[in-house]
């Protein structure tokens, strides 16, 4: 007789759910729960719950079919809301929400993926709470909700029986997180590896979205900051970046006198050289292929701008940097 699973996870998916995030999450349970790569749900099982067994269909247009009703909660470790477009979270099924409320009060740990942060907090299950999402969405959690700070400077958060995460690849991070702490750190580290993610990552490394020192209560500017990180492979231009916002380019550039004291185009460089410092130090992509991820036009160009505001080649700063870390784990 195969032993009972030692991890059961229940999924619920928003419509419109980040099939990547669910995927990851999914994944990671999927390669922990037995040996090799045969998939048998053995050490962990998961299962997609729906209120209607209806298709959930994903924001990329790929559907999914739940694989059962409801039922109870209990039944389950951990519950997993995977959100998506904040849209159409915003009709959920009520169904959702009084079956998340009970589990709570069954005490069955919660899960926010994603924009299932959103949904948790809008069940009122995250009062009190730490809560993660993702930079993206930072400024739409707190235009949503009131009284409740989320943490975008992290990739996921374990606050008692309430997890969230950012999405994308921090979804296998936190996977691995439960299976290292139910079923075992080399069941977690052998779905990582397996999935080609280098190492599994605690819940405090960063999230590669925007320097802390452009913490700003500008709205202009914040609008402004995050435009330039989601364009940051093909910068735009100050011209362009005031007409996707609908405002002049000298109210712009004002605006960013006034709230960091620096102009757009400097503030879209800082933005550019932080996610290549990211890249330089946590992996091994050459520095031409950083410098095109950084929206430099070639690697010399990217060389000289880096060396000019860090004083050495990118190369010489990530052996540096990688060997100062190695040393901080023997102090």
């Amino acid at each position: 007789m195969e032993p009972r699973p030692v991890l059961k996870i229940g999924f619920i998916l928003a419509q419109q759910f980040t099939l990547s995030a669910f995927a990851n999450f999914a994944d990671v349970l999927r390669l922990a729960a037995d040996e090799g790569d045969r998939s048998r749900p053995i050490r962990c099982s998961w299962r997609v719950v729906s209120a209607t067994m209806d298709p959930v269909v994903s924001s990329c247009g790929i559907p999914v079919q739940p694989d059962e009703r409801l039922g109870n909660p209990e039944r389950f470790d951990y519950l997993v809301v995977v959100g998506g477009l904040l849209p159409a979270i915003q009709q959920l099924n009520p169904a959702y929400i009084d079956y998340l409320r009970q589990a709570a009060e069954a005490h069955v740990p919660l899960i926010g993926v994603c924009t299932g942060a959103f949904i948790l907090h809008k069940s009122g299950l995250m009062d009190g709470y730490r809560c993660c999402v993702s930079w993206f969405h930072h400024d739409d959690f707190l235009e949503q909700f009131e009284g409740l700070i989320p943490v975008s400077d992290e990739i996921f958060v374990v606050d008692r029986d309430r997890l969230t995460c950012s999405g994308g690849v921090s979804s296998a991070h936190l996977a691995a997180y439960l299976v290292d702490r139910h079923v075992g750190q080399a069941a977690a580290r052998k779905s990582l590896n397996i999935m080609i993610i280098e190492e599994a990552q605690t819940s405090d490394n960063p999230q590669p979205g925007l320097p802390l020192e452009f913490n700003t209560p500008d709205k202009l500017v914040r609008k402004a900051l995050h435009l330039i990180r989601q364009n940051v492979a093909t910068p735009l231009t100050v011209d362009e970046l005031a007409k996707r916002l609908k405002v002049s380019r000298r109210r712009l550039e004002r605006h960013f006198a006034e709230a960091l004291q620096r102009t757009p185009a400097d503030a879209g460089l800082s933005v550019r050289l932080a996610l290549a410092r990211h890249l330089l130090v946590s992996t091994d992509q050459s520095v031409t292929r950083i410098a095109a991820a950084a929206g430099f036009c070639d690697a010399s160009h990217f060389g000289k701008v880096f060396r000019t505001r860090e004083g050495e080649p990118p190369e010489a700063w990530r052996q540096r940097n990688r060997a100062q870390d190695a040393r901080d784990l023997f102090v």
